[in-house]
């Protein structure tokens, strides 16, 4: 196995530190001795994202228009939360119960991830919820104008090979949670 180094910051500043977006810019040595001072990386707050499945093996799907790219999605219900003030279990059940309005009283941690560790600092934290049922009314945020989908778990790869589901963090956890179903099934 190769010897692999980490690169060495030599000078790093905040260029944009805002509530909602922050980069900082690191002068850095490659290991080669090659020196980058243009290196950018956006500093993101941590995801908690939770596959929630009905009793009814029907998945609640969240979908809303996400501006960077203009469209719509259909994803799953996720949001950002501070490490310090709670943490990624009850953060992603407080975004269940925001968006769709269904609480859950099983949650299970499927994974820990990093959505892009060449530019972001931030894991995305997922969470499988069983038996989840309707309770309540969205709670959604200023920002936010969704509609609550149910999908059927048989037809989840084929929406996503198709591409009807298409962001990254929901693709992994839906392949993720339903292989630990799978799994956990076989036992």
């Amino acid at each position: 196995m190769k010897n692999l180094k980490k690169w060495k910051i030599l000078k790093s500043q905040m260029v944009l530190d805002h509530r909602w977006c922050q980069v900082r810019q690191d002068e850095i040595e490659l290991p080669n001795g090659e020196i980058i001072d243009d290196y950018f990386v956006n500093i993101k707050p941590e995801v908690a994202l939770i596959l929630p499945i009905t009793s009814n093996q029907e998945i609640v799907f969240v979908r809303q228009y996400r501006h960077a790219v203009g469209n719509f999605f259909i994803e799953l219900p996720a949001g950002s939360f501070d490490p310090q003030q709670e943490n990624a279990e009850v953060a992603a059940v407080r975004e269940l119960v925001e968006e769709t309005g269904y609480i859950t009283e099983q949650v299970n941690k499927i994974a820990t991830l990093y959505d892009k560790p060449s530019k972001d600092t931030n894991q995305i934290h997922l969470f499988l919820a069983e038996n989840v049922k309707k309770a309540k009314e969205q709670q959604l945020d200023i920002t936010e104008e969704i509609e609550v989908i149910l999908i059927p778990v048989e037809s989840v790869l084929e929406k996503i090979t198709q591409g009807e589901i298409a962001v990254a963090g929901s693709v992994a956890a839906l392949f993720l949670g339903l292989s630990f179903l799978t799994e956990r099934g076989k036992k």
